[in-house]
């Protein structure tokens, strides 16, 4: 018979109330765990749950404060606004007086006539009249868009376009269509040198009716006359003799060439004339 050993048999009894005991700890804790995660998760919820009301809320309350401005500025419309209006334009000095002559690139020489206050959309502008005797017209500029003006020439300005005049002409071998934007362009430009420039390029000295296009004589003749008028109030000399004195820049004699066209237009109509048959060179037959 073996021998029974009580201590074994007490270790063994021991150890097996341990482990219940522990497993009972385990399952009491993972029930606490569980049941803390549940709270936490309600928890969670319930704050999502606020948090959703509260937005909610927030926009039901952004769209009324939207509405009731979107009223009050229907209501604020429905009232005419007052319009803070501007009595005056920006002051700048006038750099020109009464009667002085000045030159407007488009319409050529002009002389000031009077200082004008005009209203424009409520708006007091300051002016100069302008008074173009050869257009016979009148031209108004605002004191603050002067700059588009430009005075008369000097002598030196005068004798250097003289000289531009008795110079070779530069004349291109594009299009005319395309020269006659650039002359254009020189003429409006209003510089004197530009104008100068057009008028020498031109100028066809005595043949000028007869070699030059139609559109060629009218830009030559706007040139021309623009130069003239300015030439003639700078000199201080009366318009025949600043025309003599362009002319002999030009080699021009105007003279010469209305009687080369008068001769001209003569023989045309002479050769044109039917040939008188005197009645002695005709035979008359007999009758018999």
């Amino acid at each position: 018979m073996k021998k029974i050993n009580l201590k074994s048999i007490l270790k063994k009894t021991f150890k097996k109330k341990k482990a219940k005991i522990i497993k009972k700890k385990t399952i009491t804790l993972k029930k606490k765990t569980v049941a803390l995660k549940t709270k936490k998760i309600k928890k969670e919820k319930k704050i999502k749950k606020r948090k959703t009301v509260n937005k909610l809320k927030s926009k039901t309350s952004d769209s009324q404060n939207s509405k009731s401005e979107s009223l009050r500025i229907n209501k604020a419309n429905e009232q005419k606004p007052e319009i803070k209006k501007i009595k005056k334009q920006e002051t700048e000095k006038k750099i020109y007086k009464v009667k002085d002559y000045v030159v407007y690139p488009k319409h050529g020489v002009g002389q000031i006539t009077e200082f004008k206050k005009i209203n424009i959309g409520g708006i007091d502008v300051e002016t100069y009249l302008l008074k173009f005797e050869k257009d016979k017209a009148t031209g108004m500029v605002p004191v603050n868009k002067q700059s588009h003006l430009r005075p008369l020439a000097t002598i030196n300005q005068i004798n250097k376009c003289m000289s531009i005049l008795k110079s070779k002409p530069k004349i291109k071998r594009s299009m005319w269509s395309r020269r006659a934007q650039e002359y254009e362009s020189k003429i409006s430009s209003g510089k004197i040198y530009e104008l100068a420039e057009v008028v020498r390029d031109l100028n066809k000295g005595d043949d000028l009716m007869i070699d030059q296009s139609y559109s060629e004589r009218q830009l030559f003749e706007k040139a021309y006359e623009r130069l003239l008028s300015e030439f003639n109030i700078v000199l201080d000399i009366s318009l025949e003799e600043t025309q003599k004195k362009l002319d002999k820049a030009l080699k021009r004699n105007l003279e010469a060439q209305k009687a080369k066209i008068e001769k001209k237009a003569d023989n045309q109509t002479g050769s044109m004339e039917p040939d008188v048959i005197e009645e002695s060179s005709i035979e008359s037959d007999p009758i018999e």
